[in-house]
């Protein structure tokens, strides 16, 4: 067995399946529709479920993190050999208490040194390709050093930006501007987002239409990577058409050493709503 375990938060947007071939193990957050209504990210409700709620009620439900009795019940039972060692990697402290609640449960431990959390100051996908990463590390055997050093290279070298349909989402749980939805709505300008060196959403640019945006985030990747090799993820929101065109796009322009499509799940869904595409590349 893997020394090294590694835990995340449904907000990585892992397929369940990758998840499981890597030994990754996923903290729920929770999507709370009402007072008598809320699910676990994943576990009660997959992102296909979320938004056809959503659809259908027409409304925009609230999220909340794990508590750290949650934490702390995953890092003791991945202890209870009393050799091995936790790197636990999160959303954005900037958008969630996720990472807080993590670095609570850790405190509150005896075993507390053997528990590394990192704050990934990043969002959907943006952690998935970083934690496979170094889930696959620690499958192989490598050393905690030796995973800490190459998430080191990986927090430096990965870039995330998203492409959302509608600005409503965002606006509404308060990370952009009214009048920024209110433009982007109205000129139908698609904003290419990013987030920050200290993961806040912020608009790196604006398009007219997505198909300028989405050569536009080529333009920048090619800036930053060159041809390659790389590591790519596609995570998406009910647009699966658009994230399979945007990973031709890519391979078609880079040497991709690997490529993973996937579903945003309810919590980031619902801060970003139906439509959304998020592209992420780091080094190889």
């Amino acid at each position: 067995m893997p020394n090294v375990k590694i835990v995340t938060d449904s907000t990585a947007d892992i397929p369940a399946d990758l998840a499981e071939q890597l030994g990754i193990t996923v903290v729920p957050l929770n999507v709370i529709f009402s007072e008598t209504e809320s699910y676990e990210d994943g576990v009660t409700l997959t992102a296909d479920e979320f938004y056809k709620k959503v659809k259908a009620s027409n409304t925009i439900p609230s999220t909340s993190q794990p508590t750290p009795y949650q934490f702390e019940e995953v890092y003791r039972s991945l202890l209870n050999d009393g050799e091995s060692k936790i790197i636990s990697i999160h959303i954005s402290s900037k958008m969630s208490g996720t990472y807080q609640a993590a670095t609570i449960a850790k405190q509150s431990m005896e075993e507390d040194e053997s528990i590394h959390v990192i704050d990934s100051k990043r969002a959907s996908y943006g952690i998935g390709i970083i934690v496979t990463e170094i889930a696959k590390l620690a499958k192989e055997g490598y050393s905690l050093e030796q995973c800490q050093a190459r998430l080191d290279e990986l927090l430096h070298d990965t870039n995330l930006f998203f492409m959302v349909d509608t600005l409503e989402y965002l606006q509404k749980n308060g990370r952009i501007g009214k009048a920024s939805a209110v433009l982007g709505s109205m000129l139908k300008i698609k904003p290419i987002l990013s987030l920050t060196d200290e993961g806040e959403v912020y608009s790196f640019e604006k398009a007219r239409g997505q198909k300028k945006a989405m050569t536009r985030i080529i333009e920048v990747l090619k800036e930053k990577y060159g041809s390659g090799p790389v590591h790519v993820g596609i995570s998406h929101a009910m647009n699966e058409t658009l994230a399979e065109e945007m990973v031709e796009r890519i391979k078609a322009e880079f040497v991709v050493e690997s490529d993973v499509v996937t579903s945003i799940g309810a919590v980031i869904g619902a801060h970003v709503g139906p439509g959304t595409v998020s592209i992420v590349m780091t080094k190889a």
